[in-house]
């Protein structure tokens, strides 16, 4: 959300409900968005994923907003301009703006927080997914993205992606 001026922006907290918190299922994921830019004006937002081995993210970098992933359960490899990192749980990654970057979840089940700063990766999220209404039942088949079509909406919201998804092979 955009604000005509600075005096328009939402002042003091945001306390969500998980009732009002979005669910998608974004590229083979369940990603809720906890916080968002519209409940925080802007400034960031927090988005929760909970998938399986395999689930990852193509290379790309933000133009726009910082990234930093916070491993709940599960292992998750975070992959930083090339080099693999492996991170657990209780792991912090922290991605500038500008980094190449993407992550692949080795654990059988992996659940991970990334907060970006300011928002703007929960608008993609949700552009890009699925919304879910009953978040314990996963989607038979779904397709992956179209890589063409997945990049262009990632420059719409300020993400370049630069590769393809590492996988368990890498």
């Amino acid at each position: 959300m955009t604000f005509a001026n600075e005096a328009d922006a939402p002042r003091g907290p945001a306390i969500l409900a998980p009732e009002v918190q979005q669910a998608v299922w974004f590229l083979g994921g369940l990603v809720w968005v906890r916080a968002g830019g519209n409940a925080t004006a802007g400034k960031l937002a927090v988005l929760e994923h909970q998938a399986e081995r395999g689930y990852s993210s193509p290379v790309h970098r933000h133009l726009v907003d910082d990234e930093t992933l916070f491993v709940l359960d599960g292992e998750v490899r975070v992959e930083v301009d090339g080099e693999a990192h492996p991170a657990g749980a209780g792991a912090v990654a922290f991605l500038p703006r500008q980094l190449p970057h993407a992550f692949l979840v080795t654990s059988p089940q992996a659940r991970f927080l990334t907060l970006h700063t300011p928002a703007g990766f929960d608008g993609f999220a949700v552009a890009a997914g699925t919304p879910v209404t009953d978040t314990a039942m996963i989607p038979p088949g779904e397709l992956p993205p179209d890589p063409a079509a997945l990049a262009a909406m990632a420059s719409s919201y300020g993400i370049e992606i630069v590769g393809p998804p590492p996988t368990l092979h890498d």
